[in-house]
C-alpha cells in the first residue's frame, strides 16, 4: 500500500497572515516579506507533522492510494480523512493495461476516522497477479477557514515552535499541540494498521 500526494498545498492556500499575526510580527515595513520563505517552510513542516500525527489531511488536496491486493474483498479503507470524493478507481495488470472502474460499481463511505470505498455488489474488482488498484481521492477539511479551530490552532502553535527553534532537532510534539489534536487522532491497533 502506497499513498502519494498528487496536488501539493499551494502557497496561496497557506495561512501566512494568520501565522504572522500569531507570531506578532510587525507589519507596514518595506521588508515585510523578508521572512516569508522561513514562515512558509515552518507552516509546511507543521502541516505535515500534524497530518502524520492525526492521519488526517488538514487542507484539501488530491492523493492516490495504490494497493497490490485487497485486505478485505468488499472494501478498501483510505489512509487519510476526511475524504470528500473518489474521482478515479482503476485496476492495472502486470503488463500495464489499465481498466477504469465505473463509479456505479463502488461508493465512498465518508467517515471521520476511516473513510472507505465499498463495493456496490459482493466484492471489489479482482486485482490481477502482479497488478495493482489505484484510487484517486480528495482529502482534507477544505481551505484554511474550514479547518476546525483546535486543529488550526495546533498547526499555528507547532509552526511557531518550529520557527522559534530554527536549527534545533525539532524535538517532541509540544504538549499544547498534542492536547489540541487528541480528538482528531486515529487510534491504531495491532501493528499500526487501520481496520
Amino acid at each position: 500500500m502506497n499513498t502519494v500526494e498528487v496536488t501539493p498545498v499551494a502557497s496561496a492556500a497557506l495561512p501566512m497572515a494568520q501565522f504572522r499575526d500569531h507570531l506578532r510580527l510587525g507589519t507596514g515595513f518595506g521588508d515585510d516579506s523578508l521572512q516569508n520563505g522561513v514562515l512558509e517552510a515552518c507552516l509546511r513542516a507543521a502541516l505535515a507533522r500534524v497530518e502524520g500525527y492525526c492521519g488526517k489531511a488538514v487542507l484539501a488536496r488530491d492523493f492516490v492510494l495504490t494497493v497490490g491486493e485487497w485486505r478485505e474483498l468488499s472494501r478498501q479503507v483510505l489512509p487519510m480523512a476526511p475524504v470528500s470524493a473518489v474521482s478515479r478507481f482503476a485496476i492495472t495488470d502486470r503488463a500495464g493495461a489499465e481498466t477504469v472502474i465505473e463509479p456505479a460499481q463502488y461508493r465512498l463511505i465518508r467517515d471521520a476516522t476511516a473513510p472507505m470505498v465499498i463495493s456496490a455488489g459482493y466484492a471489489l474488482p479482482r486485482i490481477p497477479l502482479a497488478g495493482h488498484a489505484a484510487f484517486t481521492f480528495t482529502a482534507g477539511f477544505g481551505d484554511w477557514d474550514a479547518v476546525p479551530g483546535d486543529m488550526a490552532q495546533a498547526v499555528l502553535i507547532l509552526a511557531a515552535s518550529l520557527y522559534e527553534g530554527r536549527g534545533g532537532d525539532g524535538g517532541a510534539m509540544p504538549v499544547a499541540v498534542s492536547g489540541l489534536l487528541s480528538q482528531f487522532r486515529t487510534l491504531r491497533l495491532l501493528g499500526g494498521g487501520r481496520a
